[in-house]
């Protein structure tokens, strides 16, 4: 088992369950970990053996493309996607922080975090 991280991925972003959050729109981090079988790739030297990281953050970007109320609802669609998209992935944890949330004070970031484990 090894793993593939993909960190600090920012984006712009039009999430939020206020009015201004998704018409205005702010800036986000996303952070991945995903879990697989390495052994096959490290022998092979092959981008197919392995997870590509550049599916990843296609993955982020698009999800994080897609207005929600809710981080928790991007995070658990980037996790179905990753999931349903490549096979080697046993094990996927994602954040996604809103960078100066607009919550009345100073805050650097508010940030979800889940973890899905392939069903199997």
């Amino acid at each position: 088992m090894g793993i593939i991280k993909v960190e600090n991925i920012r984006v712009f972003a039009h999430h939020g369950c206020l009015k201004e959050e998704t018409k205005i729109g702010s800036d986000y981090r996303v952070d991945l970990e995903v879990k697989a079988d390495l052994k096959t790739s490290a022998k092979t030297d092959k981008l197919s053996d392995t997870v590509d990281y550049v599916f990843l953050n296609r993955v982020i970007k698009e999800e994080m493309d897609i207005p929600s109320a809710l981080l928790e609802t991007v995070a658990k669609r980037i996790l179905n996607r990753i999931f349903d998209e490549d096979t080697l992935v046993k094990k996927a944890t994602v954040s996604v922080s809103k960078l100066n949330p607009p919550i009345g004070g100073d805050v650097e970031q508010v940030t979800i975090k889940m973890t899905e484990k392939r069903k199997k």
